[in-house]
């Protein structure tokens, strides 16, 4: 009996995981957030080759969740170290405009680091590369005698979904719940595009759509900055009895920047989605 053959769609997944595999063994010696937020990035791909398998092997009921389920809670753990990174980043460059000091923040988030990235590292040392052959196995079994068209129509089916949600999200007042999920929406739009292509398919999209969702994704990069910064900042003088007058500044300047970041994303949102979502 003849064997199945891998499906090309493999390669790609075999190399994501290969880097994957040495960063997160980088991590193991010390937990640097530039090589955090590059494994969670590695990860992103791969949890979404699971959700496409799952996709495929449509028979098989909850396949895409049992594969990755090993590695969610580091995923988790690692977008934490994300967002603690982009707070920080926005704390460093208030400081520098404003010339302010803001100690008792700046113990604050030294605190919070410290155990974010004890934790981080207790998951990496605390699990062991047994779970990544095993995902590398699962998915190349699974990626056997994959036909194009079953891929093609597995890839269309998530983007699909993926529009669907972002349609529920426009037709309410768009909040940060709802923009959240089309920055995430369409980061795995980008992928899946990028898989495509990649792959010899035709895009889902033509070229001035990809660069308005580009745009779009961009832009929503800021204002998911502000959002992280203001809840953080909210949080920590929620737990002050007495709190200086430049926090509070910097919380009403937050907050209006969040306004002027959520009306221009909100209107490229429903200009770009009003030509795709006919």
């Amino acid at each position: 009996m003849m064997q199945s053959k891998v499906s090309p769609i493999f390669q790609v997944f075999e190399r994501q995981h290969s880097d994957a595999k040495v960063i997160f063994l980088a991590l193991g010696k010390q937990i640097k957030s530039k090589k955090a937020i590059e494994l969670l990035g590695k990860m992103e791909f791969l949890e979404l080759y699971c959700n496409l398998l799952g996709k495929i092997h449509f028979d098989k009921e909850g396949l895409n969740f049992d594969i990755f389920s090993s590695f969610k809670k580091l995923m988790k753990s690692l977008k934490k170290v994300h967002h603690f990174k982009l707070v920080e980043n926005n704390f460093q460059v208030y400081e520098k405009k404003t010339k302010l000091t803001f100690n008792s923040y700046h113990l604050y988030l030294d605190k919070q680091k410290k155990n974010l990235y004890n934790e981080t590292f207790d998951l990496v040392v605390g699990s062991t590369l047994k779970s990544w052959d095993e995902l590398y196995l699962d998915a190349h079994q699974l990626s056997k005698g994959l036909k194009p068209l079953a891929i093609s129509s597995a890839i269309n089916q998530i983007i699909s979904e993926e529009l669907e949600f972002i349609q529920l999200d426009l037709k309410a007042k768009l909040d940060s719940k709802a923009l959240k999920e089309i920055f995430d929406g369409l980061r795995t739009i980008i992928m899946l595009e990028n898989l495509l292509i990649h792959l010899g398919f035709n895009p889902i999209f033509v070229g001035s759509i990809h660069v308005e969702i580009k745009q779009l994704k961009d832009n929503l990069k800021p204002w998911y900055s502000n959002q992280l910064s203001l809840q953080s900042l909210t949080h920590f003088v929620a737990e002050k009895e007495d709190i200086s007058k430049k926090y509070l500044d910097w919380i009403n300047e937050l907050k209006v920047q969040k306004i002027a970041l959520s009306t221009i994303a909100e209107k490229q949102a429903h200009q770009l989605f009003d030509k795709i979502l006919i």
